[in-house]
């Protein structure tokens, strides 16, 4: 189980690494034209992905399109936890009965989602201002990912908005991921009972 964490640590890295420029520009192009309360934020006008690419480049140096790398490097460990604690839970019903049912796989995968996202969700939204990037804060340090920026960007949402403002849009957030972990938990100890029984061995999940 531990070895499988790892390998899956590893990969989300490499994931991030290549991927967050695409998210950077994504976000930044998804969020153009609309209109903020913050004044630090900085308006954008970017004419398609490619413009994106150049403007951000040519203002903000090649490194802005790592923007929210830190966020999201810590975010890999959200699935971690997720696993963590579903295995648990699973092993706590198999102590109780020797299967695990479709009802129980999707309970628990659902609750083992909620944890994670919970859990990491502060960091999700530091990750989105950070990705967005267009904005005036802590100019002494211009590496807006950096471990100082992300505890500046928590401590000005809590001053801001208090506790609660760590954890605006979570309600959309928890039903947009909760029901898709717990489908893909049911699925997965399906094909998991199918693949048993092909091999001739008992099936750990039941109809």
């Amino acid at each position: 189980l531990f070895t499988q964490l790892f390998v899956c640590v590893v990969l989300g890295i490499v994931n991030v690494l290549l991927t967050t420029p695409l998210w950077v520009v994504n976000t930044r192009l998804k969020l153009q034209g609309a209109k903020f309360r913050n004044e630090d934020i900085v308006p954008t006008n970017y004419k398609g992905v490619a413009d994106a690419f150049h403007q951000i480049i040519r203002d903000e140096g090649i490194s802005a399109l790592w923007n929210g790398t830190f966020p999201s490097l810590l975010l890999v460990f959200n699935p971690a936890i997720q696993f963590m604690f579903y295995e648990g839970l699973k092993r706590k019903i198999l102590k109780r009965q020797l299967q695990l049912s479709s009802l129980d796989a999707f309970v628990i995968g659902a609750i083992a989602k909620a944890i994670a996202t919970t859990l990491t969700y502060p960091m999700q939204t530091v990750q989105s201002i950070l990705r967005f990037g267009r904005h005036h804060l802590n100019p002494e340090n211009r590496r807006l990912g950096s471990l100082k920026n992300v505890i500046y960007l928590l401590r000005q949402r809590i001053k801001r908005f208090g506790l609660v403002g760590l954890y605006k849009g979570l309600e959309a957030k928890l039903l947009q991921t909760v029901l898709t972990a717990a489908l893909m938990f049911l699925v997965y100890e399906k094909i998991t009972a199918a693949t048993f029984t092909v091999m001739g061995l008992k099936r750990s999940l039941r109809n």
